[in-house]
């Protein structure tokens, strides 16, 4: 095998984790649920690869012989974020979960903060992304204060008006956050946010950029890179991990224009991985409780997957999984402690195997290690002996 492609389907979680309680997320399962609530909900493409037939999934249709091999992976990490997600599929286990800021960022930060960007912010609150723009959009565009805010997650989030300040000053101000949240305040992600329009109509652009921290270690991309193989990041990947161990990266609009830039690397001749994340599912309908737009989102997806399959080489192995739950059905609005789907496909990989519950989402890692012959970053347990003929 000479390719992999790992799409991460983000927050596309399939039910609670044993400790789920723990993190106020009992009852949890953002794919089961969506099947319950919306009618008509299918994934038929998925369905062949097996994804109906993961042990204890619910809502989705079992197939009799799968043409793929399929699981589910627990989170061995303390947490429930993208980075987190990400980080441990690239072989990372966090033992302590990123800072949180339910009640608003510490004085000492703010004021550091301020002093360094020149002017005051609005804000500082945890919130959500749509409803602050709409409560202090008018005061921002007003005072020219950018707005600071955080969410469940370990984020530091500044929103501006890209007529009031500039995206690459937006941008700046970012930079100037990650330098600051360090050590015990040294959050997951520092987010800009870019807005346009005008009040009772803002609308968020797709100008969002994540400044993300470095990872604390070395990763399955540092060794497939430092190898010569190529690491072909589609989406947010890129920010997730600082840009470490990434060798090609293309920034996304959409979860289609993400499928679409990932059969454009699939059409490139290397051999390496290709690693995709598709943000839709969990920023525009998870955290909205669209329950709906998330059916929709899901079975738009599974109509590009036949487009996926035949555009895999002979020596293409084929990975599709998730980070994190984010149920929409639930009250709550944040991310979700769940199982996340392990399928796997290639045209030279068995079928109709079942990978059981892993352990953790390290064990993506370990396969990649064992098919490309590097060292393995983390203590996971590969499955590529499992599915090769």
């Amino acid at each position: 095998m000479k390719r992999a492609v790992v799409i991460v389907l983000d927050s596309v979680g399939i039910g609670e984790l044993p400790d789920a309680d723990l993190y106020g997320d009992t009852g949890s399962n953002t794919l089961g649920n969506i099947a319950q609530h919306v009618k008509g909900f299918r994934l038929p493409n998925m369905e062949k690869l097996g994804l109906g037939n993961i042990d204890n999934i619910k809502g989705i249709a079992r197939t009799d012989n799968p043409l793929g091999c399929y699981g589910r992976m627990a989170e061995k990490s303390a947490g429930k974020d993208t980075t987190t997600g990400h980080w441990e599929i690239a072989g990372i286990v966090l033992q302590k979960p990123f800072p949180v800021y339910p009640d608003g960022f510490p004085d000492e930060i703010i004021k550091e903060f301020e002093r360094r960007i020149g002017t005051k912010i609005l804000g500082n609150v945890a919130a959500s992304g749509t409803e602050i723009i709409k409560k202090l959009g008018r005061q921002h565009v007003m005072t020219g204060y950018p707005i600071v805010y955080t969410s469940a997650d370990s984020v530091f989030q500044i929103a501006a008006h890209e007529e009031v300040i500039p995206v690459e000053k937006l941008y700046e101000m970012c930079e100037i956050a990650r330098d600051i949240l360090k050590g015990d305040h040294a959050v997951g992600r520092v987010i800009a946010r870019p807005f346009t329009g005008t009040e009772g109509n803002y609308v968020r652009t797709d100008r969002r950029h994540d400044f993300s921290l470095k990872p604390i270690k070395k990763t399955i991309l540092d060794f497939l890179a430092e190898k010569g193989y190529k690491v072909k990041a589609v989406g947010k990947i890129v920010d997730i991990f600082g840009g470490q161990g990434i060798t090609d990266s293309v920034h996304i609009h959409n979860n289609m224009d993400g499928v679409d830039k990932t059969l454009d690397y699939l059409k490139e001749k290397f051999e390496g991985i290709i690693f995709t994340n598709l943000v839709d599912f969990d920023m525009l309908y998870g955290h909205r409780n669209n329950v709906e737009g998330y059916a929709a989102a899901l079975m738009d997806f599974d109509k590009r997957v036949p487009e996926i399959i035949e555009s895999l080489d002979d020596d293409d192995l084929l990975i599709i999984t998730a980070d994190h739950g984010c149920d929409p059905s639930t009250e709550s609005t944040d991310h979700s402690r769940e199982y996340v789907p392990l399928i796997v496909y290639g045209k030279k990989l068995r079928r109709n195997v079942n990978l059981g519950t892993r352990e953790t989402f390290a064990d993506i890692a370990a396969t990649l290690a064992q098919m490309f012959n590097v060292e393995n970053p983390g203590d996971g347990k590969g499955f590529y002996e499992d599915v090769i003929l």
